[in-house]
């Protein structure tokens, strides 16, 4: 399989460090949950299963219901990269979604976060 490292990576290995990232910023769980279901379409059982399943994020982003049509108004930088500018489909979908916990961590709005 050719692509970064990342792209077979459990998507379970990196959800605890976004949960305890959004933790010490006084977040919750169930806000991170909330974002990664908004992002991605799973609904609550599903994203439960994905992380159960150990999906790599290839898998994970590839078995999503449906991919918000909003996601495309996340911008911003994160890990130094214009996510607007990542041109990788699937790597593009990784940096949306470290960009949604990165804004939670920050204490920004659910309301603004979710681009409602």
């Amino acid at each position: 399989m050719s692509g970064h490292r990342i792209f077979s990576t459990p998507f379970a290995a990196v959800y605890p460090m976004y949960v305890e990232k959004a933790k010490r910023k006084g977040r919750t769980q169930e806000e991170v949950d909330r974002v990664i279901c908004w992002l991605t379409g799973y609904d609550h059982a599903g994203l439960q299963l994905q992380i159960e399943q150990e999906a790599d994020f290839e898998t994970f982003f590839s078995q999503a219901p449906a991919m918000n049509p909003r996601s495309s108004l996340i911008k911003g930088v994160v890990c130094g990269v214009r996510v607007e500018e990542v041109t990788d489909p699937l790597m593009k979908k990784i940096r949306q979604l470290d960009k949604l916990v990165d804004e939670l961590a920050k204490g920004k709005p659910i309301e603004k976060i979710l681009r409602q």
